[in-house]
């Protein structure tokens, strides 16, 4: 029996066969056995609380595939919580997503199945540290990464993602009429930014527990050992990780490289689970796999979204002031068109050593 006195019943095989068919190069028959009742049943309990799962692309496969009813990087899943009809909103993913699809839909319940779920970046900054750099630089527009809490969002001019950082950032110089941007908190991020636009960056020194382990010796060592690989890196590495890749881009933008260009081979530079979900969709293309996890991103399990569906648990709340504020910063980056051309780092046009001024 699998947890809580679910069994893979011949019902439960039925009801989750074309999530197996899916999934069954990245999860053992054996797990499949304990996955599978808890996938029924979390797809019931939706049902029953008239509820969605946000399942953001780091999440497990069982997770992406097998219970999500929007799966993308933090900007898509930030508009889908924005425009959903559902009562009630699952986050499989980290606190600050929760917070923003409860910024961007106040009168729906928000949960997520692990309060301790949080995220590197987040924690690095908090609005009182933003207070004092609008003190520092008055009248410089502050663009904020959706990585962060509400009440840093609740500071900020408007929000970006890594698929639009350059696009937000080029906005709030021509919006505010000036040659320098706040882009906070993400150094890497920022300093890869810089190098796409001509527009001057104050950044701050917060950092991706997951993408800053990431070396450029690693992506030499992996060009060498599979010569043919394409490699895709996320812009939280650092820049010389980017260099020495073939094409970075947000997750979104891996998962559409993928997808649409169909490489023979191809190495993800970002969360370990994300490989397993493209793969998933591309089964024509051989991963590898250079493993670095998120421990934020692996507190969410089955169990615990079944939980927290079955007990609704655990509610996120943000106060309606700081709400208010954050919303509007939100709310600017999701009535953005999308960029002409999806987020990409060119690797030929990119300026090379271009500083920016850290906080």
């Amino acid at each position: 029996m699998a947890d809580g006195g679910l069994g893979f019943t011949p019902e439960v095989e039925r009801e989750t066969a074309g999530i197996w068919e899916k999934v069954r190069a990245h999860v053992s028959p054996l797990e499949w056995q304990l996955h599978a009742p808890l996938i029924a049943e979390i797809n019931r309990l939706k049902r029953e609380r008239d509820a969605v799962i946000l399942a953001h692309n780091y999440m497990t496969p069982e997770i992406f595939h097998g219970v999500g009813d929007y799966v993308g990087d933090s900007l898509g899943l930030a508009k889908e919580a924005a425009r959903s009809d559902a009562k009630v909103i699952v986050q499989a993913g980290v606190h600050f997503m929760a917070e923003t699809s409860k910024v961007l839909a106040p009168d729906k319940t928000v949960l997520i199945p692990d309060l301790r779920a949080g995220c590197s970046l987040a924690s690095s900054i908090t609005g009182a540290d933003v207070r004092l750099i609008k003190q520092r630089y008055p009248g410089l527009p502050v663009v904020t990464y959706v990585n962060t809490t509400a009440d840093v969002k609740a500071e900020t001019d408007i929000c970006c993602t890594s698929a639009n950082a350059v696009q937000v950032v080029e906005w709030a110089a021509r919006e505010w009429g000036v040659d320098r941007v706040i882009l906070i908190p993400d150094e890497f991020l920022a300093r890869n930014v810089a190098r796409q636009t001509e527009v001057k960056i104050i950044a701050w020194q917060g950092r991706c527990e997951v993408h800053e382990r990431f070396t450029a010796e690693d992506i030499r060592e992996l060009k060498a050992a599979w010569p043919d690989a394409e490699i895709l890196a996320h812009p939280e590495c650092p820049a010389e990780v980017l260099e020495e890749s073939h094409f970075a881009g947000s997750t979104a933008a891996m998962n559409d490289y993928v997808i649409q260009k169909k490489p023979k081979r191809v190495v993800l530079i970002t969360e370990c689970s994300m490989a397993d979900n493209v793969a998933a969709d591309a089964p024509e293309t051989e991963f590898v796999r250079p493993c670095n996890l998120c421990p934020h991103m692996k507190r969410i399990t089955l169990e615990n979204i079944r939980d927290c569906l079955r007990d609704m648990k655990f509610e996120v709340t943000v106060d309606p002031a700081v709400a208010e504020r954050a919303r509007l910063a939100v709310q600017r980056m999701v009535d953005l068109p999308p960029p002409v051309v999806p987020a990409r780092y060119d690797l030929v046009k990119a300026r090379h050593h271009v500083d920016v001024e850290l906080i």
